[in-house]
């Protein structure tokens, strides 16, 4: 079955640096696009940023261009999100996603999700 699991969230100061990692199964990892998508307490999920197949493409949101980069290694079925210059407005649960089409079924997969929270 399809499996994400996220890590590598933490307590870190404004203006630090983490690296999250989400480790995929289940499923041909390189065929597939990866998101990150965060939500805060009290809101709801929003995309942070999507890397196509290969790798060759990302889209980020608006809020995190510039800090953060999506990034993957196909050998190793992992995604990362490299995230730089974090703010308090950055904390969040941050999850991995992805979306599988199966025939004429089109289903959404999430992993457990790593807290990350910026704060002095």
């Amino acid at each position: 079955q399809v499996q994400l699991v996220e890590s590598g969230g933490d307590l870190v100061q404004p203006g630090g640096s983490l690296r999250l990692s989400c480790a995929a199964s289940g499923f041909i990892f390189s065929e597939y696009a990866l998101s990150w998508f965060r939500q805060a307490s009290g809101t709801q999920r929003e995309l942070v940023a999507i890397i196509t197949e290969t790798g060759a493409g990302t889209h980020y949101a608006d809020s995190v261009k510039g800090r953060f980069t999506i990034s993957r290694d196909n050998a190793k079925n992992t995604v990362y999100l490299q995230m730089d210059s974090l703010k308090s407005e950055d904390t969040a649960t941050y999850y991995c996603n992805v979306l599988i089409t199966t025939g004429e079924e089109t289903k959404q997969f999430w992993g457990q999700g790593t807290q990350v929270t910026v704060s002095s």
